[in-house]
């Protein structure tokens, strides 16, 4: 946990100030009952009203100033917190975001969006109250202490058995709620869990009529959280009555005593009053540091949580000296690639070799699970190879920064995906300057400029967050709009053409070929119409190249492409 606090280097200045007013705050509240006492002793005992208009007035500018210092400290601190949130959640949000794929699948996606909220928001708000709170408590029990000695001393041995025994008590209740903390923090991961595939998975869920099952699946979840959350609180419902009665019980000892003392003489009233002051303030103190400690378990398990993030290193990552940025011309050479899933038993992808030219178009074919996205993802490094090397111009792209070689790539994801914005902030994710004659030759080469300009607003039009509010077939189309707006050197569509029906499909085609007329490209596809035409097809079977070649060759060499062929089209159609 202490780790995170370099985060709150940047307001530093902030915390002193802070630190400095809860001080004074301190030692002011602290002064009060000495100046009640002086009243009581030489002011009422002695009848003297200009003393005890003199000390009253001071004390009012005391309060005066305790109430100032206060409310610029809980102004600064607040500040310094939510300062240290926003930099701490950004911290976390770049580091999920150098993450590769295999680490964000480690944790998962509803722990990350918990982490990257509700975890800093328990150390946000801890940070809060340990500098606008938590703060003076240490300072009001040492100084209750000094000053209690200074009004009584017999008296203050009671002190000796008050603080340890509340001490006891919440060491006790701490014990047992860390644990049970850290649980509630990996339960509500679960129910965030829930709650994300319900609502993406809306559709699968009311046409499979699984909507009572989802909801006890939710109200287990909730439940689960419930009972734990209760734990807590019963944990903590006890505490607090115990140390009331502690309380209670002390201050009826004192005045027992205390009284007693009184009347033999040996201490004056005013002393005895302030002497309880002290007492309450110490107990107070100890009371705060309770209601803190409620946040402070809960801080920590969140705190532990973030760190993990924050400690992994991603698998996928630059090279200390990477190859410069140059001209690329988009030769991609696969040179006995091999390909493991970590924890798999068994390579996906074994000894792969073939090269991809500029101005040709390279097919990826074959059966379901037999490796295909995973062969293309390794092309902008969304995984790393664990054999061979794949090669840019000569390059192994290990030896590139991500930055650069990604750059290089127009990459079409086998599900589109776009952002909650307009049909123009997704078009120019690949280049933020494009104009809007570049937008629609996009949309127009990806067989969408139709249906864009019917949408209200056209460019302008609304989309929805991943494109909820158009058709998968609309949606994929925007995506190869967005990456044809790129004009990268090199183009991979894995299964982008899934959607689109058999006309469009071939018109988009036919209108790829001019705009990638330069370019590599690859095509990831399941129908065979779709990669007919393909300069060079490589057909896989269980991870292995069973062949390469033009359509025609393959025909007569290759008997895996030929039963592809065959199960999606007759010999008359082939003909």
């Amino acid at each position: 946990m202490m780790s995170l606090f370099r985060y709150l280097k940047p307001y530093w200045r902030q915390l002193l100030l802070v630190s400095v007013l809860l001080l004074v705050q301190s030692i002011s509240n602290l002064y009060l009952p000495d100046l009640n006492a002086r009243i009581i002793n030489e002011g009422i005992a002695k009848g003297d009203i200009g003393l005890i208009l003199r000390i009253g007035g001071f004390m009012l500018l005391v309060t005066l100033v305790h109430a100032g210092c206060s409310i610029v400290a809980v102004l600064f601190s607040a500040k310094a917190a939510m300062g240290f949130g926003r930099d701490l959640r950004r911290a976390v949000f770049s580091r999920v975001q150098s993450l590769s794929q295999r680490e964000v699948n480690q944790f998962g996606a509803a722990s990350l969006i918990t982490r990257t909220t509700n975890d800093v928001q328990q150390m946000q708000m801890a940070v809060f109250m340990g500098f606008s709170v938590m703060f003076s408590a240490p300072i009001m029990s040492v100084g209750g202490i000094i000053m209690a000695l200074r009004q009584d001393v017999p008296l203050s041995t009671s002190i000796v058995v008050i603080v340890p025994l509340m001490a006891a008590l919440v060491g006790a209740v701490m014990t047992r709620a860390l644990p049970l903390f850290k649980l509630q923090q990996t339960k509500i991961d679960r129910l965030n869990q829930v709650v994300r595939e319900k609502i993406t998975g809306a559709r699968v869920i009311r046409a499979f009529v699984k909507t009572d099952y989802e909801a006890t699946r939710f109200n287990d979840a909730n439940a689960d959280l419930t009972r734990t959350a209760l734990t807590i609180h019963r944990t903590f419902a006890l505490t607090m009555p115990s140390l009331m009665l502690i309380m209670n019980l002390s201050t009826a000892a004192i005045l027992w005593f205390g009284a007693h003392r009184v009347d033999i003489g040996a201490m004056p009233l005013g002393n005895l009053t302030a002497f309880l002051a002290y007492v309450m303030q110490i107990l107070m103190s100890v009371m705060i540091a309770v209601m803190m400690f409620v946040m402070v378990p809960r801080a920590v398990a969140s705190a532990e949580r973030i760190q993990a993030v924050l400690k992994t290193e991603p698998s996928i990552a630059d090279p200390t000296k990477p190859v410069p940025a140059q001209a690329l011309f988009g030769r991609v050479e696969f040179r006995n690639v091999e390909f493991t899933y970590p924890g798999a038993e068994a390579p996906v992808l074994k000894n792969i070799s073939f090269t991809a030219r500029p101005g040709e178009t390279t097919a990826i074919v074959g059966s379901t699970g037999c490796g295909k996205s995973t062969l293309v993802n390794l092309i902008p490094r969304l995984y790393d190879v664990t054999g061979g090397a794949v090669l840019l111009d000569g390059v192994d792209i290990r030896q590139m920064t991500q930055e650069d070689l990604r750059d290089k790539v127009g990459f079409i994801p086998q599900k589109a995906f776009l952002f909650s914005g307009t049909v123009a902030s997704n078009l120019r994710y690949g280049k933020k300057d494009a104009t809007d004659e570049e937008l629609w030759q996009a949309l127009k080469i990806a067989q969408a400029e139709d249906f864009v300009r019917q949408m209200p607003g056209g460019l302008d039009a609304p989309i929805a967050q991943g494109g909820s509010n158009v058709s998968g077939g609309q949606r994929q189309r925007l995506a190869i709009a967005r990456a044809l707006v790129k004009r990268p050197p090199i183009y991979v569509f894995d299964d982008s053409f899934s959607a689109l029906d058999f006309r469009t499909d071939a018109r988009l085609r036919a209108a790829l070929k001019e705009q990638t007329r330069d370019a590599t490209v690859f095509i990831v596809a399941q129908r065979v119409s779709t990669i007919m035409d393909a300069d060079q097809i490589v057909v896989l079977e269980d991870g292995l190249v069973a062949g390469i070649g033009a359509h025609a060759e393959l025909m007569q060499s290759c008997e895996v492409y030929r039963e592809i062929v065959y199960s999606q089209h007759s010999e008359e159609e082939i003909a």
